[in-house]
């Protein structure tokens, strides 16, 4: 008996340490000893990655920390020899996500940065699986000497010990089906690889159709006319998805008020999930580069890789992919699953089941395809594009397939959004309990969440839902219960109560009403439902209803299979039908303010055929604490212009769910300087203590003599340049600033990179030199481009640019030496851009380009954080503080567009004499600021630049 006390006993005191011991172990217990078996105890049952820590692993260098000691490896996986900081980044990140820490990791683009994340973070997933496979086994050894020892015959002294040994046995048992769980993912991810290779012969279809699209092109005209018939048909079905479509599915049911009712919709057991990293990003063009980074490591061939998308990237039927907007992407996408036998989620999303006979349905979504796709993509590392192409192949739905993929995946490759907003990761499947996190391209991290949260609605998105719900309630008044009658009268009162706080009235056009007072003004979320007399309307059971009903997506199916039918409406001079309003909401929408000229067309369209559920959204802001929000009421000339927006103050409040669940979060960029702006706002906000926080900044791989920075206090005449808003339109500065640029062209070879505070400065910088022949000046060096206004010529103009640059680098002859581009801080070409070698031997920054102290946005913001934070270490109120960080998180994003690799050099030139103050200096990322020369005079510059580039030649 006093065997199976030790035995039991040395696997739970092995868990914090870093030797492991074997079960044989005989030790001597105290009182204290048993308390400590105690707390090791509940370290098992709460947190069982806690026991993969124990143990040593081969090649392991301990490294000791405030915890205990860190077995780090000494060598990781690689393609080739990494550079020493690269080995850095790679063990501090290994240890941060070890010791279940919050980094914050720095690494300038050109680093590897990249490569580091996936050899580092991988490394710790295999050891982890490797330690839970060698503790798996050890706990079914020890369960075995149970076992043994029960059958002994010795008795239990029943009084004393029977209800502690009994508790142990119970919680070993736990442990063990954790350990069970993890053998039967293995032996599933076997399973698919069999049944893959079994299923190959299918494969054959793909080859048959290849076939057939080479037929159709050598037929003739008349057969190639019917078949193109027979697919513009199929690509239209969208257009008849209602003809199938009764009353009694636009009919809503909602018999209950619980709000666990929601969890009731699930019908399938959710399935387990294994350990896995999330990696999210900016972009869907960074998550692919990202994917074909790790396919090309040593990690390439065995990680269980999937990228999730939106359904503009994944989607892959004709009749969706032709939508312009993604809302109606998403509604058609939804309704060509209504064929489908299964019920739905809350969320909208649909589980792979068998279609009903009859009706339009998506040909792609069908279970056995998906099911095998889905297998495919376990076992096949694959990017975004090559995902829609082998969906393709399969016949089966890329957006599906990716989502049924994430319980078995090792590593999902993410957008920004679909991790960062709750409701959207829980319809896609992610658990984020006990995983890793990484947050690359993270300089913009509290912008993001604020954005992802903020939330706006029209005047005319208010009358439109308003309307539309008045007629479904007039159509379906005689068939909706009592309970589903009261729920719609509130909506339409809610909707009422919106309208009248844009001086608005329901029942009229809001192109014919005209507001009281042009104004704009924010208010606290309590004072906004008081005023809009909402205070009283429990809009956590209304949003209840919207969920468990569905109704936003049936008065949806609503507007679309009356678009044609007149549906009078009550207590309105006019009679108006749903279709009057389809009519007006696929127009482009004019917004009063702030619409940048550069946006194209298609990206200010916004369609809707209902907007009930986009305000649904709204309400669901409104749910916010008083304190972490506030509401901008937008009064315009016009109601249908005017809106209404939910502006998020603390981004934290929505980040400390992936904090509290999470093993670790790594959050990593290039410039991630000012770095106590995330630890405040973010983290220690989110309830991080800061003990968990690691810091982590690496320099650069290129020597030292490789770059030259420059702050520049005055011009080539000895005129201070001062690019203040007071000071910036002085035309004198503005040739000060052409004499400077043309002197830079006669010295610096390839492309300069010249960015400017804004689009309207840039402007009026251009025209000035126009004038006064400064751009004729510059033009004799260096061809000159400017950043398109629409993003669609992006492109084309870094393609020209770019050709512009070689042909002069590789030809001596002519005058010009290379192209001069000028961009915007903030602009398309300021982020994700790289302008590496001679594309980029020099970055100029004119002025500082600090946001409008004046948007009542800003302002509210920085008065949200003076009365919530402490003063700097130099008295500076917080608001004043993030202002300067506003400006000069944009500043690193644009100057870091150089210097992409070890061989790579360039000059950085800062044209304002305010960048010469250590508040400012301080804020640039260290590898820049450690060489950086303070020039009062800007012959200091020529000279130092002139023998730079001489050196390098």
């Amino acid at each position: 008996m006093d065997d199976f006390d030790d035995d039991v006993d040395d696997l739970l005191l092995s868990v914090p340490l870093t030797e492991t011991r074997t079960c044989t172990d005989e030790l001597k217990i105290s009182n204290s000893t048993e308390r400590q078996r105690e707390s090791s105890y509940k370290k098992v049952q709460t947190n069982f990655s806690t026991i993969a820590a124990c143990g040593s692993t081969k090649s392991q260098t301990a490294v000791s920390t405030s915890e205990g000691k860190v077995n780090v490896p000494s060598k990781f996986p690689f393609p080739f020899e990494p550079y020493d900081i690269q080995e850095d980044f790679m063990s501090r990140l290994y240890e941060c996500i070890e010791l279940g820490k919050i980094g914050i990791f720095e690494s300038p683009t050109g680093t590897g940065k990249s490569l580091s994340i996936i050899c580092g973070a991988l490394k710790w997933l295999r050891d982890f699986q490797e330690k839970q496979k060698a503790e798996l086994k050890r706990l079914e050894e020890l369960e075995m000497k149970i076992t043994a020892k029960k059958t002994d015959g010795d008795e239990f002294d029943w009084i004393s010990e029977f209800k502690h040994k009994k508790e142990k046995e119970e919680d070993l048992k736990k442990v063990i089906e954790e350990q069970e769980v993890l053998r039967k993912h293995e032996l599933k991810v076997k399973d698919l690889k069999s049944d893959l290779k079994a299923k190959v012969i299918k494969r054959k279809r793909t080859v048959l159709e290849d076939e057939f699209d080479s037929l159709i092109k050598t037929a003739s005209k008349d057969i190639q006319i019917a078949y193109q018939k027979e697919v513009d048909e199929t690509e239209n079905q969208s257009d008849k998805l209602t003809e199938g479509c009764n009353d009694e599915e636009l009919i809503v049911d909602y018999d209950s008020d619980r709000e666990n009712d929601l969890e009731d919709n699930s019908v399938d057991e959710p399935e387990e999930h294994v350990t896995k990293i999330y990696f999210c990003s900016r972009t869907h063009s960074q998550l692919s580069q990202f994917v074909r980074e790790v396919i090309k490591s040593p990690y390439g061939d065995d990680i269980r890789v999937v990228s999730l998308g939106s359904r503009q990237n994944l989607c892959i039927n004709p009749a969706v992919t032709r939508l312009k907007a993604l809302s109606m992407m998403n509604e058609v996408c939804l309704d060509l699953q209504k064929n489908k036998s299964t019920p739905r989620e809350p969320s909208g999303e649909a589980a792979a089941k068998k279609k009903k006979k009859g009706g339009v349905s998506c040909p792609y979504y069908r279970q056995e395809p998906m099911s095998d796709f889905k297998n495919k993509l376990l076992l096949e590392a694959m990017d975004m594009e090559q995902i829609v192409t082998a969906g393709k192949q399969a016949k089966a739905c890329p957006y599906y397939s990716t989502r049924y993929a994430i319980p078995l995946a090792e590593l999902v490759v993410l957008p920004y959004n679909t991790l960062l907003h709750k409701s959207t990761r829980e319809a896609c499947g992610i658990k984020l309990d006990g995983n890793i996190v990484i947050i690359d391209e993270a300089h913009n991290l509290l912008e993001t969440i604020n954005n992802i949260h903020s939330v706006e609605v029209t005047g005319s998105q208010l009358l439109r839902a308003f309307s539309q719900l008045t007629q479904y309630e007039n159509r379906y008044r005689s068939r909706l219960k009592a309970k589903n009658l009261l729920y719609i009268k509130q909506i339409l009162y809610i909707l009422s109560c919106l309208v009248k706080c844009i001086d608005g009235k329901t029942g009229i056009p809001g192109e014919q009403q005209n507001t009281k007072t042009v104004e704009t003004k924010l208010i606290t979320v309590n004072t906004f439902l008081d005023h809009s007399q909402l205070d009283n309307i429990n809009l956590f059971k209304i949003l209840v209803y919207c969920k468990v009903s569905m109704i936003s997506k049936k008065l949806n199916g609503f507007a679309e299979k009356y678009q044609d039918t007149e549906i009078p409406i009550k207590k309105e001079e006019k009679k108006s039908g749903v279709s009057n309003f389809l009519k007006e909401i696929t127009q482009v929408e004019q917004k009063p303010t702030d619409v940048p000229s550069n946006i194209p067309k298609q990206q200010e369209e916004t369609v809707l055929r209902s907007p009930l559920m986009h305000i649904e959204g709204f309400l669901d802001a409104l749910t916010n604490a008083d304190k972490d929000g506030r509401i901008v009421v937008n009064k315009q000339p016009l109601v249908s212009q005017s809106s209404m927006k939910f502006l998020l103050l603390n981004p934290a409040v929505h980040f400390t769910d992936i904090v509290t669940n999470v093993k670790s979060v790594i959050v990593a960029g290039g410039t991630m300087q000012p770095i106590d702006e995330f630890k405040h706002q973010l983290f220690h906000s989110a309830g991080v203590t800061p003990c968990r926080i690691m810091e982590y900044s690496c320099g650069h791989v290129i020597p030292e003599e490789n770059l030259k920075a420059f702050s520049v206090e005055a011009g080539p005449s000895g005129m201070p340049l001062d690019f203040t808003f007071q000071s910036r339109e002085n035309p004198k500065l503005l040739t000060e600033l052409g004499n400077a640029l043309v002197n830079a062209c006669q010295i610096v070879p390839g492309g300069i990179v010249c960015f400017f505070p804004s689009y309207d400065y840039q402007r009026l910088v251009y025209t000035h030199w126009e004038r006064s022949g400064t751009l004729i000046q510059i033009g004799k060096k260096k061809r000159i481009f400017q950043e398109p206004k629409r993003a669609g010529f992006v492109d084309k103009v870094l393609d020209e640019y770019t050709k512009c640059v070689q042909k002069n680098v590789l030809s001596s002859a002519g005058s010009q030496t290379g192209a001069i581009l000028f961009c915007v801080v903030g602009g398309k070409m300021s982020e994700g851009i790289d302008f590496s070698d001679d594309l980029g031997r020099m970055i100029i920054m004119v002025g500082l380009p600090y946001p409008n102290i004046k948007s009542p946005e800003l302002q509210e913001k920085m008065s949200y954080l003076n009365a919530n934070y402490e003063r700097d270490s130099l008295g500076r109120q917080p608001g004043q503080v993030h202002y300067e960080n506003i400006c000069m998180k944009a500043v690193n994003q644009s100057i870091g567009r150089a210097i992409r690799h070890k061989g790579d050099y360039a000059v950085i030139l800062l044209l304002d004499k305010r960048y010469s103050r250590g508040n400012v200096s301080s804020k640039l990322p260290d590898w820049i600021s450690k060489c950086l020369f303070k020039a009062e005079k800007y012959g200091q510059v020529v000279s130092s630049v002139a023998r730079f580039f001489a050196k390098q030649s």
